[in-house]
Order: C-alpha cells, then structure tokens, then sequence
C-alpha cells in the first residue's frame, strides 16, 4: 500500500487524441460533441477541449513531427448523465454507434468513434462503487 509520501503522480492533466485532418476534428469535438474549444493552434497542429475533468488534446502527429499518425487503440469513456439522451442527440448530428448501448449492471455504455477512427464511448455510472478488496 503506498502512503501520501510515495505519491507521485497526483492527477490526469490531458489525455492526447492524434488525427490527420485538425480542422474536422476540431468541428467533431466542438460542434458534434459540444465540448468547449480551449486552445486553438493550427500553426502547431493542435486544439484542446475542456470535459470538465480531464481537457482532451487533438493533435496531428505527422505534422507535429512526432511521429505517424495512428488512432488510439482503447475507447476513452465520455461521462453523461444519461446515455441513451446523448447518444439520441449525437444520432440527430450523424454519429454512429456500434451496437446497442450496454448495461454492465453498474453503468450504461455506448461505443463509437471520432472521424479518425479513434474509439469513444458515452458512459455513466448509475450504481456506487464498491471498494476492491485489499491485497497486500
């Protein structure tokens, strides 16, 4: 068990989302999700939007010259209130989703991807957490 001491790591400050074209990422994240633009640089190939918890980093890699661009491999979990409300008013804007949205018995999921491909899902978590139990 670490104490407060042994911490080093005291938070998420973004979590990077690489494309090939900023400015449709840029209208998919702000205008499609709705999620407030906080930094705008096309000259260094990047924008950020604010989810209210963790800001979101869309980045061209390729042009950036850190590397080819590749989509994330694991969905990020975009917290709502109510999934199917959200995921109706992503279907007005044209967003498709993959299956129906599950019920884990703890939370309600709904999978879909940004236009490059890269996994997201609409989430919320309607039962409490349970503590894990503690081993060793």
């Amino acid at each position: 068990m670490s104490t407060a001491s042994d911490t080093i790591v005291t938070g998420v400050d973004f979590v990077s989302i690489p494309t090939q074209d900023l400015e449709r990422a840029v209208a998919f994240y702000g205008q499609t999700l709705g999620l407030e633009r906080s930094a705008y640089m096309p000259e260094r190939n990047f924008a950020e939007f604010e989810t209210g918890t963790v800001t979101l980093n869309v980045l061209d890699p390729a042009k950036m010259g850190i590397g080819a661009f590749a989509a994330n491999t694991s969905f990020l979990a975009l917290h709502v209130e109510d999934v199917a409300t959200a995921r109706a008013a992503l279907e007005d804007r044209g967003v498709q989703f993959g299956g129906d949205t599950f019920n884990t018995g703890v939370c309600h999921m709904a999978f879909f991807a940004d236009p490059d491909g890269n996994p997201l899902m609409l989430h919320h978590r309607y039962a409490p957490r349970t503590p894990e139990r503690d081993t060793g």
